[in-house]
């Protein structure tokens, strides 16, 4: 990948590299949860300082505790909508209350590299099977010493149960994940900022999350354009999909590989 490249998926909002959030958190469903309710859409990085650290919406007993909070919420959500990873986010979270689990995940996946990384483990297994922790452990680098390896396996188990993919106390099944058209709009502009356009939107990684099939998944995402989220037309076998609209111009140039 060149520079270029890096500097504009760094743009959009993804993360890369060897380190991430997992090492000492799992999704942090209920706290985002919480903050997002309790600011704007267009809330800064401040307004979100200011609601957890100072009025303490999170009920942390100390300040510490509060500022630690806020500072990996930011790292694994961006909590910034001037990033577009997370502001397409947060623009479809308020009007898909029931997608809000896989959407936090699919932002996630986009800003934790050891989060991606276990994505296949648990999107292979079949469903009603067993997705282990050996297996789990398999993708977290073996540079890491065997607590941090341990915390993060545990930490992804968590993630992974409240995201959907995966249910039970001692062992571990796999389930299907609820998908919603707010969840098919964001998949497709996550798709898109990493170059995909038209019907190849409907298989890229980010579509894979949704857990469903083509058929399904394709549903979707009609529905999301009778939301207004995403356009879809459809003449014969020609298939226009865009998701132009949840961009601003210089985020389309950034998506395009272009300086913006």
């Amino acid at each position: 990948m060149s520079r270029t490249a890096d500097n504009h998926r760094e743009r959009l909002g993804f993360r890369d590299g060897d380190k991430g959030t997992h090492s000492s958190r799992t999704l942090m469903l209920t706290e985002l949860e919480q903050v997002l309710a309790a600011t704007p859409p267009e809330a800064s990085v401040a307004d979100f300082r200011r609601v957890v650290v100072e009025n303490n919406v999170l009920g942390k007993r100390t300040a510490t505790t509060r500022e630690h909070t806020v500072r990996k919420l930011k790292a694994l959500y961006g909590l910034d909508p001037t990033i577009p990873v997370y502001r397409v986010m947060r623009r479809i979270w308020t009007d898909d209350a029931e997608g809000r689990p896989l959407l936090a995940l699919l932002c996630a996946v986009a800003r934790d590299p050891l989060l991606r990384a276990s994505v296949d483990v648990v999107l292979d297994a079949p469903l009603g099977s067993e997705v282990t922790l050996a297996k789990l452990a398999e993708t977290v680098r073996p540079s890491f010493s065997a607590s941090t390896r341990d915390a993060i396996v545990s930490h992804l188990v968590s993630t992974w149960v409240m995201a959907g993919f995966l249910m039970g106390t001692t062992r571990k099944i796999r389930t299907s994940a609820h998908a919603t058209p707010g969840t098919a709009a964001y998949a497709l502009a996550l798709g898109f900022m990493e170059g995909g356009r038209g019907s190849l939107l409907l298989s890229t990684s980010w579509s894979r999350l949704l857990d469903r099939s083509p058929d399904e998944v394709l549903a979707l995402v009609q529905q999301a354009a009778r939301y207004g989220w995403i356009e879809y037309r459809q003449a014969g076998d020609i298939m226009d999909i865009r998701v132009d609209g949840l961009f601003t111009e210089t985020e389309r140039a950034w998506c395009d590989g272009q300086p913006g």
